[in-house]
């Protein structure tokens, strides 16, 4: 006798059904079933064994604080990728870590909650094992490196330096940031060094997904003057 659960239907409530159903079509969910109408819309979605019921009622029923996250296995990290970009939407990658040894990348939904994304295997041709430890942050730290280096802004050198205070001549290619405000630049070697030394520091980056935006859209929006 089973009298653990059988089946689980996770329930997001979004803004608008249509979109959000397109955005979750990129991870290979395909509309099983759909209903309502006018101020309560829903869309239930079937990937194998694994469903998800998206939900838009006016007003909503649940207010979330903190934009929630999603966590989803793929088969094909690359393709999945592919498929997000070209419907428009950034996408990070964020790493080869032990449990997603072909990959990993983070990703927006239309209601701005987080979605990672990690492949199980290995990809063809991929040399040597997933990256761990040291490897695996070091990793972060030259894809935050190749990041900003497209994007420039950043001062000739490294501004973190040696334990005694000399110069380091190494140019600086990554931004840290600590949860109390303070920032500083750094060539990856040093900025490796703080990030293990540093309680609190961080990767700082500057994209459509960070704090800026965020705050952007609270700001008040200019009242439309209907024309005459």
């Amino acid at each position: 006798m089973h009298d653990g659960v059988r089946v689980q239907v996770p329930v997001l409530y979004v803004s608008d059904a249509d979109a959000s159903r397109h955005f979750y079509q990129a991870f290979g969910y395909t509309q099983e079933r759909a209903g309502g109408d006018g101020d309560a819309r829903w869309c239930y979605l079937r990937c194998g064994e694994l469903t998800l019921l998206l939900a838009a009622v006016r007003p909503r029923l649940v207010t979330v604080e903190l934009p929630l996250l999603l966590y989803l296995y793929v088969d094909d990290l690359a393709a999945t990728a592919r498929c997000l970009t070209d419907a428009g939407y950034l996408v990070e990658r964020v790493g080869h870590p032990e449990h997603a040894p072909g990959g990993e990348c983070r990703t927006i939904d239309p209601d701005g909650n987080t979605v990672v994304f990690g492949q199980r295997r290995p990809a063809p041709g991929q040399s040597g094992g997933p990256e761990t430890g040291e490897q695996a942050r070091f990793s972060l730290i030259r894809e935050a490196a190749a990041t900003l280096s497209r994007r420039g802004g950043a001062p000739a050198r490294c501004q973190i330096g040696g334990p005694r205070g000399e110069a380091c001549p190494e140019p600086a290619e990554v931004k840290l940031a600590d949860t109390w405000g303070d920032t500083v630049w750094g060539c990856l070697a040093h900025a490796d060094e703080a990030l293990l030394n540093a309680r609190g520091a961080f990767l700082a980056s500057e994209d459509a997904t960070g704090l800026g935006a965020f705050l952007r859209a609270r700001q008040p929006q200019p009242e439309q003057v209907p024309l005459s």
